[in-house]
């Protein structure tokens, strides 16, 4: 990651879809990490269709808004404790930062793109695709630059995932700092530029498109058209923005079930304190006192699980941090010690989206 970002608070702001993508408790226990898990996910049912995906009319999203999907991309077993969530966390950031009428994010900050490089990493370690390097040396080095590595080729069935992890497992090994920096297209090294994602924001707009929760318009912004991707169905963002709201709002130790997936989703408290980089816009309902304190715990929860905890859990995150280790299982999981990384990261930003 460039050493040069100063302190951030992670907040409400970016640019349209033409930039580059046109263009712990958690860390507690990262530095403790040494040995890699992976986990097992069963191979499709012979009764699928495997001529290249038939496209099923899926489950419906609460209010009766309908996926299109291919049932191969779903399939997880209880072997994996259980399934996937309908939205990824790239999307669930992507809709946090969407002005919902104009379909459109601010145009004013390009952090967002480190905000969705750094979800990509998340998405695929929670995913168990990748973890940190077996190696106990690395404990002498800060967790960004901790080598990462693959630990399972098999595609996710998400574009931007599967091409990341085709990425990182056909070049030579690299922490976390410089795959964000690599994949956002932020490098001085002009022979790795062909690393840059191109395009991410349009593509998880257009993902979002297809599971009918955003729809496509044209506007004209001077002199040019551009694509713009309003909110169809606000159920879907109002479901994220309650659990981002429930969580940060709450003053107690115990976890709000309201600021959580649904029950059946892998890793559910661990994605609900991922989503907690991704803040402001969801608080501007919130009074001024309100939102202070939400932002506040914010950044408790970031240091909790970055590894700049102090111990005291002024936040009282004991019932926060407890279900995270329950959910890890191993306590030197390198998996979650990739997560630990980006949150660090992202514990020294502000305004991702």
């Amino acid at each position: 990651m460039s050493a040069g970002l100063s302190r951030r608070r992670v907040a409400g702001s970016s640019t349209p879809a033409t930039d580059a993508d046109t263009t712990s408790s958690l860390p507690s226990l990262a530095s403790e990490t040494t040995t890699a898990t992976s986990a097992t996910t069963s191979h499709p049912p012979s009764s699928l269709p495997m001529n290249g995906g038939s496209v099923h009319a899926g489950t419906a999203l609460e209010g009766g808004s309908k996926i299109a999907y291919d049932p191969r991309d779903l399939i997880e077993t209880e072997q994996d404790g259980g399934k996937m969530p309908t939205l990824t966390l790239l999307e669930e950031v992507l809709l946090l930062g969407l002005k919902d009428k104009q379909g459109y994010l601010s145009f004013w900050n390009d952090n967002i793109s480190y905000a969705l490089r750094g979800c990509i990493l998340l998405e695929l370690a929670l995913r168990r695709r990748i973890a940190m390097v077996k190696d106990p040396a690395r404990r002498r080095y800060p967790l960004v630059d901790r080598y990462i590595e693959v630990i399972d080729d098999r595609q996710t069935g998400e574009t931007l995932l599967d091409e990341a992890l085709k990425m990182i497992k056909s070049n030579e090994k690299m922490g976390v700092g410089n795959w964000i920096d690599l994949m956002s297209g932020e490098t001085w090294n002009v022979m790795k530029i062909g690393f840059q994602l191109k395009q991410v924001r349009e593509r998880i707009a257009k993902g979002l498109v297809d599971k009918g929760i955003l729809r496509t318009e044209k506007r004209n912004f001077f002199l040019f058209d551009m694509a713009t991707h309003p909110v169809s169905d606000g159920r879907a963002k109002e479901d994220v923005n309650t659990r981002v709201i429930s969580l940060l709002s709450s003053r107690t130790s115990a976890i709000p079930p309201s600021g959580l997936a649904k029950a059946d989703v892998r890793y559910r408290v661990t994605r609900a304190v991922s989503l907690c980089l991704v803040i402001e816009n969801p608080l501007q309902r919130l009074p001024y006192d309100a939102r202070e304190l939400c932002l506040s715990r914010c950044d408790e929860i970031l240091s909790e699980f970055s590894g700049g905890s102090n111990g005291n859990d002024a936040g009282g995150l004991q019932e926060l941090v407890r279900e995270v280790k329950r959910e890890m299982g191993d306590p030197e999981d390198p998996c979650f010690e990739i997560v630990a990384t980006v949150m660090e990261v992202f514990s020294k930003m502000d305004s991702l989206i």
